[in-house]
């Protein structure tokens, strides 16, 4: 994390230096705006997981049930 920050801020100096234009807004509403698109997804990411996981756990408890029927039956 530590290098892409450094990377970043060479680039962003780079092109304030060269005066070519920054390949991202250069106000703090760009910031924000590039902060919350990664915020929104790294959130989205934990969900879809936590969802997949549960449903996996549903899964396993639905099968310890009917396995544990099945034993009761016999």
């Amino acid at each position: 994390m530590i290098i892409a920050l450094v990377i970043g801020f060479l680039i962003g100096a780079a092109c304030r230096w060269f005066d070519i234009p920054v390949p991202a807004p250069p106000q703090l509403l760009g910031v924000f705006l590039i902060m919350s698109i990664t915020v929104g997804y790294l959130l989205t990411d934990k969900f879809i997981a936590a969802r997949a996981a549960a449903r996996s756990a549903m899964r396993g408890a639905d099968r310890i049930e009917l396995s544990t029927k099945e034993h009761n039956r016999n």
